[in-house]
């Protein structure tokens, strides 16, 4: 199961500012038929995402960011929690971006990072059309040493940058997630990161500045229900218009 979660605007709900933060919380599938499934809530606190991940089955597999909710799902129903690289590859491309043009190069620690990122993506470039059973071996071979290499930098630069500069966060960020992150390796149907999910919730953030809020939290369940089926739909290579038509 993939897991991401984005802003939603609720003008008329009751005991709340019509500035106040709602949030649509999107879940996918990476086995048999794609469902795409989109779930509204007041928060992004724990009680909401317990509510959302109810009947979550022991031993399946959860895919999120760093987001410290989805910790406590997967302790509370023990579920295997795979951490984001895409997510972690970003906090190094923004430590990367601040540095003057001058000072860019290879010996910065935050090019090595995404130098070796780029290394486990192109292992799996390589694996993409391999069964699962090829995927975990060429994992095995090629990614383990990777991810070596990278534990190596972070015991090097963990601590001699400073923790509120960007290029330390991005350090704190790996080294809380790096049991979550080197998990993908042990198994060859395991993703490195959250994309799909992401992916899923896009067409809902992107059409979000034209209609911009839900009036009412009926709308916004109607809301989600409705980019339930569509994206589902869309998943499935189905029309959503003759769909809907039909249903």
């Amino acid at each position: 199961v993939f897991g991401d979660e984005t802003v939603l605007q609720v003008l008329k709900e009751p005991g709340r500012a019509a500035q106040t933060k709602s949030y649509l919380w999107a879940q996918m599938n990476s086995t048999g038929p794609p469902v795409r499934l989109f779930g509204y809530a007041a928060g992004r606190g724990g009680a909401h995402a317990a509510e959302l991940y109810a009947g979550i089955r022991p031993g399946a597999v959860l895919m999120t960011d760093g987001y410290e909710v989805y910790n406590g799902i997967a302790q509370t129903h023990g579920l295997v929690h795979l951490g984001c690289w895409a997510h972690c590859r970003r906090y190094f491309v923004e430590a990367e971006t601040v540095l003057p043009k001058a000072a860019r190069g290879p010996e910065q620690p935050a090019t090595q990072f995404i130098a070796a990122i780029a290394q486990l993506y192109a292992v799996e470039s390589r694996a993409r059309e391999l069964p699962p059973i090829e995927r975990e071996r060429l994992r095995a071979e090629h990614s383990r040493p990777v991810l070596v290499r990278i534990a190596d930098l972070l015991h090097r630069h963990r601590h001699s940058v400073a923790p509120n500069s960007l290029l330390g966060k991005a350090l704190h960020y790996l080294d809380g997630q790096w049991p979550k992150l080197i998990r993908y390796v042990e198994n060859g149907t395991w993703p490195i990161d959250n994309n799909p999910c992401e992916n899923a919730i896009r067409p809902f953030v992107v059409g979000r500045p034209n209609w911009l809020f839900a009036d009412t939290v009926g709308g916004a369940h109607a809301s989600a229900n409705l980019y339930s089926l569509i994206e589902t739909c869309k998943a499935n290579a189905v029309d959503p218009y003759r769909y809907l038509v039909a249903l």
